[in-house]
């Protein structure tokens, strides 16, 4: 049975936290882990065992392994928001595990907190920030903030995010054409709407950043995935 994603947005640390998640698994199995450009926070709860990770940027799609009967908690930070003392570049295509303590909180920066819960993440944010653990995010992703010039910009925004502007616009792209497609557009649709340049882009960018096909995407086969945010769609490269 393919996992089913509980979300919603976060107001109060919006410069911070884009959306917080949730879900739980019932047996056993794999599940395609899509290319995602921001960082996730990861609390897992599985066998008595309780498991907390930052997981950085990926720049394609890859199979990750289910546990049986685990609960799973998900803060997806915003872009460009830093988590110290391992900002994303240093986590590109990796996780870093915090370690937690017998009482089941997690350290951090060398300080125990209480772990975060579905209906908490706020406040436990708000702590970590004003702490200097958790730094807001300076990107504007709008052309009239950028200072300098353009490669100035792309060196500025790969060293925040890990990654390159183009590349961000391409997952995100990528995500938002997945999306289309298992709410049922055709892909004929999605390549009008999103700048593809035909069929062929589209598959090529399905392939790299989302592990399925369009035909797979929209048969209605419900392949287990990480969720799928509804990204802004941003033609272009």
């Amino acid at each position: 049975m393919a996992l089913r994603f509980e979300h919603r947005p976060t107001d109060a640390e919006a410069d911070i936290v884009d959306r917080v998640w949730r879900t739980t698994s019932d047996a056993e199995e794999t599940m395609t882990s899509v290319a995602r450009t921001c960082c996730h926070l990861i609390v897992t709860r599985s066998a008595g065992r309780l498991l907390v990770s930052l997981r950085g940027p990926e720049t394609k799609a890859t199979t990750a392994p289910v546990p049986p009967d685990a609960e799973f908690l998900g803060i997806r930070l915003t872009l460009g928001a830093v988590f110290r003392p391992h900002p994303a570049t240093s986590i590109v295509d990796s996780h870093v595990s915090f370690p937690v303590t017998r009482s089941g909180r997690v350290v951090i920066g060398g300080e125990d907190w209480e772990t975060p819960t579905y209906e908490n993440v706020e406040q436990f944010v708000r702590r970590l920030r004003d702490s200097g653990l958790l730094v807001p995010s300076r990107l504007t992703g709008t052309e009239a903030d950028r200072h300098g010039s353009t490669r100035t910009h792309q060196r500025q925004h790969r060293a925040v995010t890990g990654l390159s502007p183009t590349a961000v616009t391409q997952i995100d792209r990528a995500n938002a054409a997945a999306t289309m497609l298992r709410d049922g557009l055709d892909w004929r649709a999605v390549v009008s709407v999103l700048g593809y340049f035909d069929q062929a882009h589209l598959a090529h960018a399905l392939r790299r950043y989302v592990g399925h096909t369009a035909r797979g995407l929209g048969a209605g086969d419900d392949p287990t995935m990480s969720f799928l945010y509804k990204t802004d769609p941003r033609p272009g490269s």
